[in-house]
């Protein structure tokens, strides 16, 4: 082995995984399956610490399911994201002067599926060089064959079940990207505005109206104005006509009970082209629908004077032109959520738009009964109110993009008589007059395809068996801001085509924040770049301070002196195994001596309680305790204690005490190498290829625990002597003995085996030259500094080296402390709701210690009485 640790090997070992096809999976009738989707990320995507959090956690569970005997399939794959990826290109053409229009829509589609060859598989290469496992003979893309295909199966279907539609309906528009978005691409922000009150006249000249608005622009198409018909103030006004200012254009006052009796003035401005409640009363009331905005957020030619102008600067010369005319009453200020698009943050506008609809209602109704029945779990629960809270308020889905890129909807229009025929394949003519037809120029929404992900991924439409074998999938594994962008239109989608839901468990995660908890973002620039950290530091250090501290559904905070820690793990467990490499002779094999010493029993007593803990953490996705346990055990119980107790045998000179602890330390090792693998998968193979040549750690089994290697009466024995020994090396240390000096040391204690057997520990590990056991201590005849320990007492004769006076004054502290803890308890044991309410295993605990610490604080006295 290397003198010193360099992940420098991680390349060449990914290399060698997909070269042997280890993550490969496929129907297994022998073995259960256990399956993961990867959220496909954006082929705009670069790879940030959201994208590794999330990978990560995915491919802990996939290494740890492949080892514990199921057929574990973990598909990746892209999403073409239509906006981003559009924008992008886009963006690209301006550089080099060209536009769409320029080059039509077979020039873009060319040039977008080149951009998607040279940028789009940079994502996939950055998440190979975190170490995912997964199966890259299956990658997928939402515009692959397949996934066209199940794309137009699932149209089809849903058009032809009457569970999609074209109408008319307010939607909401990106001004910037010139394209539809659903509600859930609609992002809220709080901003500081103002609340206009401005008058509308009465026709017949005998007074106002006063409405408040936050958009004045929209008032050019306002149609009506309504009031509740059980207002008492207003209702008399129903029927009459108001003249709508700036446009001399009569418009009746309404009576609906959408209108809020008693909120702002009581009459509210109708503009069913720009606003979606409005929409509705205009529906009600067969009112006109005027729109007074273009694609673009410019003021059309239904604005009148205002035409060309951009919606805010309108808005600023309405308002100057109603002052002027008199009829603003007021204006104040107003903070209030405004709707953003996700993608380019421009404000969305309402419009009445010609679009397709996914229909809801008979969606959304199995895929609540799936979670409240359990047949799907959000991991932690409370996720589930978000789920319900949008699936019991969804409105019909807008599916269709006003752009290029993306699935083009499979709707075609006779040029001649308009007749519209959807399928699957494009008509030749139309087949109600013969006449030529073109297709629908929109596409769908990316989520449509997402949608599909669970099993467009696994061959659907066609069936095969490793649809019918991985289908439903296991978990899903996600942040917890898409759940209803994804994870719901999933569930109902899975439940609609396959009859079935697509996941069994949803497994939330939380965000990766700064050190300072706050979210990572370009525009505070605390963002940091996972490769330039695998670079320094590797993926295996990366990959484990993610894991660590992390609990689902909670956030995580990323620190650079966490990776340093966890960089410092793996150079520990490398120096720890170089230990145990240097040390091997040939021939020695990892498995267990058939006689065990008192170390042995302790180590395998605290392995087998890991792989138990572990194993049931990682089954209920606690994946940071796991996490937490094998660091814990493998830094402090593996290499600074049991190789620490090896060393003894093995620098005895005697060979057969040296084919002992090798033969122990290699299997601990490597059912340590195994049990951390999931976690640093490239650290692990490393080490156990050059414990095992030619072999990977890839195809071993996940360890199992073994109950006949409990030794609890050993464990306790040596967890006593551990604390002896620490004990000595603290007292030492405090009194100021050089490392090098060997001291003497008395031992107390009513089992003299036990002390026989330490003796060779507190020699090695405590810096002892000599262990003399006595009965009682009144046998000592030297003045020692004392210790006490539930398994022995022991007296340290330091002679001139020890201050008397500071060591009485050490004990009297210890005094003041053990008593403060007897106080304790017995405060503890006499309060009534203690005893009375709780478990008796804790008042049963609270007695023990009240015991034992009655018990030392006699000892300590007795201690304090030596020096006196």
């Amino acid at each position: 082995m290397e003198k010193t640790y360099d992940p420098q090997f991680e390349k060449r070992i990914y290399e060698n995984w997909t070269k042997n096809h280890f993550f490969e999976a496929n129907a297994n009738p022998n073995k259960e399956p256990f399956s993961i989707m990867m959220p496909p990320p954006n082929i705009t995507g670069q790879l940030h610490m959201g994208h590794a959090l999330n990978q990560t956690i995915q491919d802990i569970l996939i290494r740890f399911k492949r080892m514990d005997g199921y057929e574990a399939l973990w598909i990746p794959g892209t999403d073409h994201a239509s906006i981003a990826t559009e924008v992008k290109i886009v963006e690209q053409m301006k550089k080099d002067g060209v536009t769409k229009n320029d080059i039509g829509r077979d020039g873009f589609m060319e040039r977008a599926w080149q951009w998607k060859e040279q940028y789009g598989g940079r994502i996939v290469e950055q998440l190979k060089r975190l170490g995912t496992s997964c199966d890259w003979s299956k990658e997928a893309f939402t515009m692959d064959k397949n996934c066209s295909a199940a794309v137009l199966n699932a149209f089809v279907k849903y058009y032809e079940k009457g569970l999609i539609y074209r109408g008319d309906r307010i939607i909401n528009w990106c001004p910037s990207c010139k394209t539809a978005l659903s509600d859930a691409e609609v992002e809220y922000s709080e901003q500081q505005s103002y609340l206009w009150y401005y008058k509308y006249p009465l026709e017949d000249g005998s007074g106002f109206i006063t409405i408040a608005t936050t958009r004045p622009e929209t008032m050019l198409g306002d149609t009506a104005v309504a009031v509740n018909p059980k207002d008492k103030k207003l209702a008399h006004y129903i029927g009459k006509n108001l003249r709508l200012p700036l446009m001399d254009r009569l418009i009746p006052i309404v009576g609906d009970s959408y209108v809020e009796m008693g909120f702002g003035t009581g009459a509210v401005k109708i503009t069913p082209a720009h606003d979606p409640n409005d929409f509705e009363v205009g529906m009600r009331h067969n009112l006109e629908v005027i729109r007074v905005m273009d694609d673009s957020g410019m003021m059309n030619e239904n604005a009148g004077k205002y035409k060309g102008m951009d919606r805010f600067d309108a808005r600023k010369q309405i308002v100057a032109d109603l002052e002027a005319l008199g009829l603003v009453e007021k204006i104040e200020p107003y903070t209030h959520n405004v709707g953003e698009c996700y993608r380019c943050g421009c404000t969305v506008e309402p419009i009445v738009s010609k679009q397709w609809f996914v229909n809801m209602q008979p969606l959304s109704e199995p895929a609540i009964k799936a979670v409240k029945s359990k047949k799907i779990e959000f991991i932690p629960k409370r996720f589930d109110k978000i789920y319900f809270n949008w699936m019991d308020n969804i409105k019909d889905w807008c599916i269709s993009r006003q752009l290029w890129w993306g699935h083009r909807i499979p709707a075609y229009y006779c040029d001649d008589c308009g007749e519209m025929v959807v399928s699957k394949t494009a008509p030749d003519t139309c087949p109600k007059c013969g006449g030529k037809m073109h297709q629908d120029e929109d596409v769908l929404d990316t989520w449509f395809s997402s949608a599909l992900w669970p099993f467009s991924t696994l061959g659907y439409p066609k069936k095969n068996k490793n649809l019918s074998y991985f289908y439903p999938t296991t978990v899903l594994v996600t942040a917890y801001d898409i759940i209803f962008f994804w994870v719901a239109r999933m569930i109902f989608s899975g439940i609609e085509f396959m009859g079935e839901v697509p996941f069994s468990e949803v497994l939330i995660h939380g965000i990766v924040r700064d050190d300072k908890g706050r979210k990572m973002s370009k525009s505070l620039g605390n963002g940091v770049d996972p490769l330039e950290i695998i670079d320094k530091y590797g993926a295996d250090a990366l990959r484990l301070s993610l894991s660590t501290g992390i609990a689902p559904g909670s956030d995580t905070r990323y620190s650079e002196d966490k990776i340093e820690s966890c960089r410092n793990f793996c150079n520990k467990l490398w120096n720890a195994s170089r230990f145990v490499v240097m040390n091997l002779e040939g021939g020695e094999k990892a498995e267990i001596p058939a006689r065990l010493n008192l170390t042995d029993k302790w180590i395998l007593t605290k392995l087998n309680d890991v792989v138990r803990e572990v194993t049931q953490n990682l089954n209920h996705y606690e994946i940071g305790m796991a996490s937490a346990k094998l660091y814990d055990f493998v830094w402090s119980e593996f290499c600074d204690w049991y190789i620490e107790a090896q060393k003894p045998l093995l620098y005895s000179g005697d060979k057969n005490s040296k084919s002992h602890a090798t033969s122990m330390l290699l299997y601990v090792l490597s059912v340590i190498l195994k049990l951390l693998h999931p976690f640093v998968p490239f650290i692990t193979e490393e080490i156990f290829g050059i414990l095992n040549p030619k072999k990977s750690i890839m195809v071993e089994s996940w360890p199992e625990f073994q109950k006949n290697r409990i030794y609890r009466k050993d464990e306790r024995n040596f967890e006593g002597l551990k604390d002896v020994i620490t004990t000595i090396r603290n007292t030492r240390a405090e009194m100021g003995v050089v490392p090098s000096k060997k001291i003497k040391v008395y031992a107390v204690s009513s089992d003299a085996n036990f002390v026989n057997k330490a003796k060779v520990y507190l020699e090695k590990l405590a810096n002892v030259n000599e262990v003399i056991i006595v009965a009682d201590k009144n046998e000592i005849d030297e003045k020692c500094v004392a210790l006490v320990n539930e398994c022995a007492e022991i007296f340290i004769p330091f002679g001139d080296l020890v201050d008397i006076e500071k060591e009485k004054e050490r004990l009297a502290k210890e005094i003041v402390n053990a008593q403060n803890e007897v106080e304790r308890n017995k405060t503890m044991l006499l309060n009534d709701n203690f005893i009375k309410k709780a478990p008796q295993k804790l008042v049963d605990a609270e007695k023990d210690k009240l015991a034992r610490n009655e018990d030392k604080l006699a000892k300590l006295r007795d201690k304090l009485k030596m020096f006196v």
